[in-house]
């Protein structure tokens, strides 16, 4: 029994290892936590505190400040058709390629963008011409008299009359130097957004990554606990049948009993929680809740080459989309800051108006004016100085959160590239603790059938066995969530995934 769960730990840790999510931006490979349980109760479908801190991995290697709130929105999505009536076959690359159309977070990061891109042209708007058309039709009927004008022989009620007007307007500002630095801000938060936008797929990537592999890992944890059941029967029938040829006591029997009824439980418990990981999956990819659907990937364990860190540093500040949305929101905090200070500049406009005006359409007359105007601003000290200190803040803000964030790249890199060195060798560790307890619990299964001790030894190595067993999938769990941490912090997770997981 042991033998056949090798494999099946071999890729449930490997899958394990990628539960995760978005939200912050540092990467901390969480110490691996083995699943423990008492030999007289079931243990957890999975480990649940490993996985909760590789998830919180992810949430730290996403590079978000949102936290909670931009992690909860990446797990949602746009529902993208009906459920079929069949099995669909879902692989890994079409889970990423339906959450990249259908995910909610990224469709909110893309309606931000576009929503940068609007406030970039109302800006613009303000240095470009501006021309309108009027047509218009007035009747008037004029008393003289209620302007004190009376003039003898002459009626003092004039009309009524009609002016007739077709006419267009034109204005432009020549010289204002506030709404260039305004325009300039503007196109640079668009810039920003847009750059956030592209980050958000490698997001997307993470947790969609995250829910696949996760159900994967569901699924072989599934055949793990059968095959621990497997195990725990062949146990209870050698304790009834040594019961029954009266060489050993009820206690034997009731022992392996409970190991046995402690693995039915694990097993509905594991099962249960593999059908709320694939609703948790649906739910990210924007596929019905009542979709039936298989898995057909897995992910296998690989080695990773270790990496320079002052050259992953230097590839990270290159692709990091978010680190160049940061520098996006300096350069537009410093044109908002130029824009404060050009307030109380002079402003040079132009505008004019032609058209056609008379009693009627066919006896009118081309009629015309132009106007140049300069605007300088006089008594508004105090208007003036509270937006350059406001701006002056501002700026000084996205100064310091770039630098910032340089740092915080510099360590997400470095970081990860010491939890994969440490989860290698955790790997190494627990895989040779694996190999002693199976090795302990076929010693115990045999001392037991030939006579020589009862099956306490047995239920106890059973124990140690499935601790070992968790504990190297916790380790092997780490090991992929550090190499999917590192794709991050590197700015290549949509494009470089499967490099990182040793992929197909």
């Amino acid at each position: 029994m042991r033998p056949a769960f090798g494999g099946l730990a071999l890729l449930a840790a490997t899958l394990l290892c990628v539960a995760t999510s978005p939200a912050q931006s540092a990467n901390t490979v969480q110490t691996a936590t083995p699943v423990t349980r008492p030999a007289t109760g079931p243990s957890t479908p999975a480990d649940s505190s490993t996985i909760a801190g590789g998830q919180q991995q992810l949430y730290t290697a996403s590079g978000q400040n949102g936290a909670q709130a931009t992690s909860d929105t990446f797990k949602g999505s746009i529902i993208d058709g009906k459920a079929t009536g069949t099995v669909l076959d879902l692989s890994l690359d079409d889970a990423i390629q339906r959450g990249l159309r259908q995910n909610l977070g990224l469709f909110l990061q893309t309606t931000a963008q576009q929503n940068a891109n609007g406030q970039r042209l109302e800006q613009l708007q303000a240095l470009l011409p501006t021309a309108t058309a009027n047509a218009s039709i007035q009747v008037q009927q004029i008393n003289l008299a209620a302007f004190g004008l009376k003039f003898p022989g002459i009626k003092p009620i004039i009309g009524p009359f009609q002016v007739v007007d077709f006419r267009a307007y034109l204005t432009q500002n020549l010289i204002n130097v506030s709404a260039l630095q305004n325009y300039l801000a503007a196109k640079h938060n668009f810039a920003s957004a847009r750059l956030t936008a592209q980050d958000a797929r490698d997001l997307v990537v993470l947790t969609v990554g995250n829910a696949y592999l996760l159900a994967v890992a569901d699924a072989a944890r599934i055949d793990a606990v059968q095959a621990e059941l497997a195990t725990s029967k062949i146990s209870l029938d050698q304790a009834t049948a040594a019961h029954d040829a009266g060489t050993s006591p009820r206690l034997d029997v009731l022992r392996a009993k409970v190991d046995y009824q402690n693995e039915q439980q694990n097993l509905i418990s594991t099962k249960n929680q593999f059908e709320k990981d694939k609703l948790a999956l649906a739910r990210t990819i924007g596929l019905p809740l009542d979709q039936a659907f298989r898995l057909s990937d897995q992910a296998p364990f690989s080695q990773f080459a270790q990496l320079d860190p002052d050259t992953a540093v230097a590839q990270a500040i290159k692709n990091r989309k978010d680190l160049q949305a940061a520098a996006e929101q300096l350069k537009a905090a410093q044109s908002e800051k130029k824009s404060a200070f050009a307030s109380q500049l002079p402003v040079a406009s132009f505008s004019g108006d032609f058209g056609d005006q008379g009693t009627t359409a066919g006896h009118s007359h081309s009629t015309y004016s132009a106007t140049g105007e300069v605007k300088v601003p006089l008594l508004q000290i105090a208007k003036t100085r509270g937006q350059e200190a406001v701006a002056q803040s501002q700026f000084a803000q996205a100064q310091a959160r770039l630098s910032d964030q340089l740092q915080q790249v510099n360590a997400d890199v470095r970081d990860s590239l010491l939890d994969i060195q440490a989860a290698t060798k955790l790997v190494e560790a627990t895989h040779s603790n694996l190999e002693l307890a199976n090795e302990a619990l076929n010693e115990a299964q045999q001392r037991f059938h030939a006579g020589v001790s009862d099956n306490l030894p047995v239920s106890q190595a059973q124990t140690q066995t499935e601790m070992a067993n968790d504990q190297y999938i916790g380790a092997l769990y780490q090991h992929n969530v550090a190499k999917l941490s590192l794709a991050r912090a590197l700015g290549v997770a949509q494009t470089n995934y499967k490099d990182f997981l040793g992929g197909k």
